[in-house]
């Protein structure tokens, strides 16, 4: 069976992601993370600490495993050897830059397909940037990461209020 590929920067993992990553594995037989090293964005969390909430999300999933590249994505899942590159839609924003990316992808790597799959309601809103600003404001993140990401996001986020004590995010 193909292995797949889901690249992504992970910053950080969110219950969407493993919604993407579950539902990947009822199709193909082998599933690598791939989490991109230097993203043209600011990030949170370093390298290793993608890797390893990502490493724990998927702990349970003997078929799936995570490792990190740099470069471009195509020539990460051809050393892979990748047959088809995983991304989650939620919302047409989400459409029109992966097709845009697609098209680039599909001119410098026409062996490797794409195949895009919706995201479940119950996770359509959800997204990286949105949990990390729900987190510094000392949101509920009940229900959109696993607990263990909840931890480290409340560990990156202590919440400074007057009089100069802290309040854990």
């Amino acid at each position: 069976m193909a292995i797949a590929v889901y690249p992504g920067t992970f910053d950080p993992i969110t219950n969407g992601h493993i919604d993407i990553i579950n539902r990947a594995l009822a199709v193909f037989g082998k599933l690598i993370i791939g989490i991109y090293d230097q993203p043209g964005k600011q990030l949170l969390f370093s390298l290793e600490e993608r890797m390893d909430m990502a490493g724990k999300a998927v702990a349970d999933l003997p078929n799936v495993c995570v490792k990190s590249f740099s470069g471009l994505t195509v020539d990460f899942v051809r050393e892979v050897k990748g047959a088809v590159m995983i991304r989650g839609l939620r919302v047409s924003s989400d459409f029109e830059r992966e097709f845009e990316m697609a098209l680039m992808n599909k001119k410098l790597a026409p062996d490797i397909e794409l195949i895009c799959l919706m995201a479940n309601s119950e996770y359509q809103f959800l997204s990286s940037s949105l949990i990390k600003e729900v987190a510094k404001l000392g949101g509920c993140l009940e229900g959109m990461v696993p607990d263990h990401v909840a931890t480290a996001l409340k560990e990156k986020f202590s919440v400074r209020i007057p009089g100069g004590s802290k309040r854990e995010g």
